[in-house]
């Protein structure tokens, strides 16, 4: 699904690990730089998933003239600031959403949970420093997309909010990075277990062996 080189180690030897006796760990991580690329990239299939059915369900509901009198609106001041809060918020509940579905499956809860910014890429972060089986790890990754991008934009589809479907589909291309670090583990067998990787954007995963 995604390109090789956005991995920084794809193929990175296995190596034993001390701090779990009878598993090895392997180094997984993506090539921000890269990745915010294909997140751009990937701007132009979303919008059409988004924007075409919600064109065909309420496309009679926006004329040119409308269109254009709702984007002069929303250069004022006043607007672009409350929409910007509204964006800045987002990723932040993006972040808590991380970390609170990670703590669900953590065993000291909310206590291995850290939030913080790589600040080389100002991009925000929520790092849980203990291992989860892998499908707990996954759903995690998942969570704010499901809830910032997937049920908007479906809540957006029902109620013909054109606003509304641009914040979901803000919030799932954010989401971009969470998906390949999905795609980076998604083939690992059950018993997997993943440790978010503490400075990069990526993982550990540790299998028994």
């Amino acid at each position: 699904m995604w390109s090789g080189e956005l991995w920084n180690s794809p193929m990175q030897a296995s190596t034993a690990d001390p701090e779990l006796p009878g598993y090895v760990r392997e180094k997984r991580t993506i090539d921000l730089g890269k990745a915010n690329g294909v997140a751009l990239l990937g701007l132009l299939p979303i919008t059409a998933v988004y924007v075409l059915p919600f064109y065909l369900l309420w496309g009679h509901r926006y004329t040119w003239e409308g269109v254009k009198a709702s984007l002069d609106n929303s250069l004022g001041a006043a607007y672009g600031g409350w929409a910007l809060l509204i964006l800045l918020g987002g990723i932040v509940v993006h972040e808590l959403i991380h970390g609170i579905t990670w703590a669900m499956y953590a065993k000291s809860g909310f206590r291995s949970i850290r939030f913080g910014v790589l600040w080389k890429m100002l991009t925000p972060y929520c790092h849980c420093k203990e291992p989860l089986q892998v499908r707990h790890y996954m759903i995690g990754a998942l969570m704010p997309a499901i809830i910032l991008g997937f049920a908007p934009a479906v809540l957006a589809m029902a109620l013909g909010s054109a606003k509304l479907l641009a914040f979901a589909l803000f919030f799932t291309v954010a989401a971009m990075g969470d998906f390949m670090i999905i795609q980076l583990i998604r083939k690992e067998p059950a018993g997997t277990l993943v440790l978010d990787h503490p400075s990069e954007a990526g993982c550990y995963v540790f299998r028994a062996g």
